[in-house]
């Protein structure tokens, strides 16, 4: 089974990290293509700009942020190209821009990439 791990963008990259995709919609500020060292750009999985503003990184409303994520990531065509992807990598490090390690999108992509690819 794939190991699915989450780095910030502003964390150095490293040859554990597997296969690295960004997984946000906006390239992550100041980074270099050279710095981030991706093996691919995943804007068509983040969330929606919509629901991203909506959030506004806000601790208290990430509940409904990761619920309404989830409903966008069933009904987002992208997704089963994305878990086949996923799937055949050893390691896959998930990579993003947000400042909070503890509440993100990518927390909750990493938790649902898990529970569908063991289905």
């Amino acid at each position: 089974m794939t190991e699915i791990r989450l780095k910030r963008a502003y964390v150095a990259a490293e040859e554990a990290d597997g296969y690295r995709i960004l997984v946000d919609r906006l390239w992550p500020r100041g980074q270099t293509k050279e710095v981030l060292k991706l093996d691919r750009w995943a804007k068509g999985i983040a969330p929606s700009s919509e629901l991203r503003k909506a959030w506004h990184h806000d601790a208290d409303r990430f509940p409904e942020f990761a619920e309404h994520y989830r409903q966008e990531l069933n009904q987002n065509p992208a997704v089963d190209e994305f878990l086949e992807l996923v799937e055949v990598q050893p390691i896959v490090t998930l990579v993003y821009a947000a400042k909070n390690v503890e509440i993100n999108h990518a927390m909750v992509l990493r938790d649902f990439l898990r529970e569908q690819l063991t289905q």
